[in-house]
Parts: structure tokens; sequence; C-alpha cells
């Protein structure tokens, strides 16, 4: 099972798209050992980005000197793109006065993620990591904070007059620090210039700051999966089944399924992802189902992971029978249910993603279609990928790309929410160019939906900064 998930997620990497939006970084570092009894580390932090198999460093802060808990002013901007996987690495070196950058600098140690993580997080803080091993204490924390697209921006520049000296023999080395004020009356670091040292009259670096950065998207984007379990897939024993289950290749359900939810799990708190099938007859009374539980527990269909949903897919296939009809619209029921419940509380801070795989033509085109229609009202969107070789004119139509799809009584949705792709387009392709493909709509549709309802972003007053800091 490891080897087809592996495989699968192993060719999902970083491709150019259409930048959607950008994303500040800052970086704070805490437990940095000494270098010795006299002297403390002279910390400086390298952002790099993996792509085609590769890193390269795409910024670095400024140095710190001596200090084993730094906070960084250097702000890392980078381009955030949502239906891509991009893997960051952030490293730690100590660069001591005199030397010659990073070539005689000490590597601390190191930590990866992807961007996906920290947006989804707002905050990811995790320990150091050298050669394979907790490099002591250490750990690194970095904050995001997502721009829109319109923001503005002002440039700000500090510079200060007649300071006191330390004492008869030095003059000062000074810092500024710009705080905000918090609603919650609590402050948080803006900006910490760089120090100037052996300066009475210091003129700091001019330096620009989001209007916006105040405030950040704090939406979190939960993924549903549910699966043609229908007989028109073929028997999973066939080697010709859409679903048969190769000891060392995953099928095209598989492939599908790693490549969306790979990319979907960074926005869920607790990588908890409900999966449920759709067409087939289940136990114990084998009666047919369209909104069953994968793995069989009705009052907890969760599943841990992207890897718990597909081990839970594995697990099923043997005991149920593939029937029919393919029947969408309960499932979509099924979810607009938890999306309605959400719209009602007073934040509705959580949007529903309902990734449906099918091979086949559905048969209640109708229902579906009402189905979809309220659910445009709700903090929800689906995502539809269309397995094997079927006639999926039905598909295009719910996509709503051609036209304004409507009821049967001739109500049009209120938003496009649907997105299908189908996925033979694919076979030649990139896993990651299929959740490019199939996640591209999405983040308008979150958009949409939240600007609709006049609900606004909430606002960042959990960034954790500290007054004191070593020079």
């Amino acid at each position: 099972m490891s080897n087809i998930y592996e495989s699968a997620e192993a060719t999902l990497g970083f491709i150019s798209s259409p930048c959607l939006t950008k994303v500040e970084l800052r970086v704070a570092c805490r437990g940095i050992s000494d270098r010795d009894a006299l002297s403390k580390p002279d910390p400086c932090v390298v952002l790099k980005m993996q792509s085609h198999g590769q890193w390269f460093e795409v910024d670095r802060t400024e140095v710190i000197r001596s200090s084993s808990s730094p906070v960084f002013s250097k702000i890392f901007l980078v381009d955030y793109y949502f239906e891509e996987i991009q893997r960051l690495r952030f490293e730690l070196h100590d660069i001591s006065s005199g030397t010659n950058g990073l070539r005689d600098a000490d590597f601390l140690g190191s930590m990866e993620c992807t961007l996906g993580q920290i947006v989804s997080q707002r905050k990811l803080s995790k320990a150091l990591l050298k050669q394979g091993n907790t490099a002591g204490k250490s750990s690194i924390m970095v904050t995001a904070e997502e721009l829109s697209g319109n923001d503005d921006y002002v440039e700000l520049s500090f510079s200060a007059r007649k300071l006191d000296d330390k004492d008869f023999f030095s003059k000062s080395d000074p810092f500024l620090e710009i705080f905000r004020l918090n609603d919650d009356g609590t402050e948080s670091l803006v900006h910490r210039t760089e120090t100037v040292m052996n300066n009475l009259s210091p003129v700091w670096k001019s330096f620009k700051v989001s209007l916006n950065t105040l405030c950040s998207g704090d939406h979190e984007r939960e993924l549903k999966v549910a699966i043609d379990f229908t007989a028109s897939n073929g028997d999973p024993r066939n080697s010709c089944s859409l679903h048969y289950i190769h000891p060392y290749q995953p099928n095209e359900y598989l492939k599908a399924l790693v490549a969306v939810g790979e990319i979907c799990q960074d926005y869920d708190s607790d990588k908890m992802f409900p999966a449920f099938g759709f067409g087939a007859l289940i136990p114990p009374d084998f009666k047919v189902s369209h909104d069953f539980a994968v793995n069989f527990d009705e009052d907890n269909p969760e599943c841990a992971g992207i890897q718990g949903v597909v081990e839970a897919y594995q697990n099923c296939l043997p005991k149920i029978q593939l029937y029919g009809p393919t029947n969408i619209a309960p499932i979509i029921q099924k979810v607009a249910s938890s999306a309605s419940e959400e719209m009602h509380t007073k934040e509705a801070m959580e949007y529903f993603i309902l990734l449906i795989l099918t091979d086949g033509v559905i048969t209640d085109m109708a229902d579906t279609r009402e189905a979809i229609v309220h659910a445009s009202h709700l903090p929800m969107s689906v995502i539809i990928v269309g397995v094997g070789n079927a006639d999926f004119t039905d598909m295009q139509i719910l996509d709503g790309d051609d036209g304004i799809l409507r009821s049967p009584k001739g109500e049009p949705v209120l938003r496009d929410i649907v997105q299908f792709v189908p996925f033979k387009d694919f076979k030649h392709a990139s896993p990651a160019a299929l959740a490019k493909s199939v996640l591209a709509e999405v983040p308008n549709q979150v958009v949409d939906y939240y600007n609709a309802k006049g609900i606004k972003p909430k606002c960042m007053s959990d960034y954790e900064s500290t007054r004191t800091f070593s020079p």
C-alpha cells in the first residue's frame, strides 16, 4: 500500500501556473545552542523552494548578532498556488563576523514543510533537524500572512538623533521595533529594523508594509470524498477494472484521489477526511446505497489523512458488490446538509469541498441539478473527476462553463460551484497537472461565497512575538 501511495505522491512537484495570491512569511527561532560558554550564535535563515526535485534559494534573512532566540525582521514574500504542492526548506546558519557568507558558516539545522501547511495553520512551529536528528532543543516558527490581490503598500523609513551613549567608551548599537495593536489589546511585531552598530544618530533602511497586513483569510477548507462503486467499473479482481488493485501501481481512482487529496489535506486542521461510496450493495444486508461510509462506520466516516482514505478504499472493495445505478444527488445533499449547518453558525469559517470520482453517465440528472442549485447558496464546491472512457456530456452540463446550470424548475445556480475534469486527458501528465486543473476554480469559488455573504476574513491576533531581543 505504501508503495502505491508514495509512487503517486513522488511525482507531485512544483509546476508553473498563474499566481493566485502572495504570502508574507515571518520567521523566528528558539533555543539555538550557544557556540561556546562565551558567545552566542549569529543566526541567519535561508529559504529554499523545491523545483523539479532540486532546491533553489528564494531569499534569506538578515544576520542577528549574538542571539539564541532571534525574531527576524526580514519578510519573505512568496507566490502562493493553492492547487500545487510547494515544498519549502528553512535552513538556519551561524554566520560569525569576518566569515565569507554561507561558505564559512556553521549549519545549525533545517525544517521542511509545504507552503500550504503554513498558510492553512497560519503559524507553524517545528523542531530543527540536523542530519536527520533534532538539533538540540532548537525550533523554528513560521507565520503566514495571506495578501489579497489588491493590497496597497506604504514605504516607511525611520531615523533617530542624539541617542545616549552606552558608556564613556562606546556608543549605542540601536535597532527599532514596530508593533501593531490588535483588537484584543495585545501587540504583534510588524517589523524589526537592522541593528546599526556604534551610532548615536542612526538612519535605518526603508521598508514596505501592506496596508492590509493586519487581516488575513482564515477560512478552513474541508475535503469530503465520494467514490463510484457501480458495476460499470468492472470486477476489481479483473485487471481491466478501473478498481483493480495492482500491488505496485495505483489505479486511476487512486491517482486522482492522491493528486487532489495531497493538496486539499493541507487545509484541514485535523487531517481527518470523511469518505463515502455510492452505487454498491453493502453488508450486512447487501442493499444498494448511494452514500455509505467507506470505512463502514456511519457514525464516524472520517479517515486519517489521504493515506487513511486509500486504505479504507482498498479494505472496502472485497466486502461490497459493485451494483448501480449511478446516483450522485444523495451524496451532494449529504454534504450540503453539513454546509447548511455551517452557514448558520456565527462565523461560518468552514468551506466544504466534495470530490466525486466516477466512471459513468449519472442516472439522476434532474435530482443532481436540483441539489447543485441548492448547494450553490452554501459554503461548498463540487469537484468531479471522470474516470475511464465513458460519455461525460452530462458532467460538462453540470460544470456550467458553457452556460448557466438550472434546476428542473428553471432556478439558476447562485454561483458556479462545479468543476469537472476527465481523467483521460491527464493519463500522460503528472498528478500535479491533474490537481492544478481540478482545483483551479476553487479559490475564486471560496472568495465569491464569502464576498456574497459579506463575511470578512478574521484579523490575526495570535502572531506571537517578544519585545526582548538580542541586537
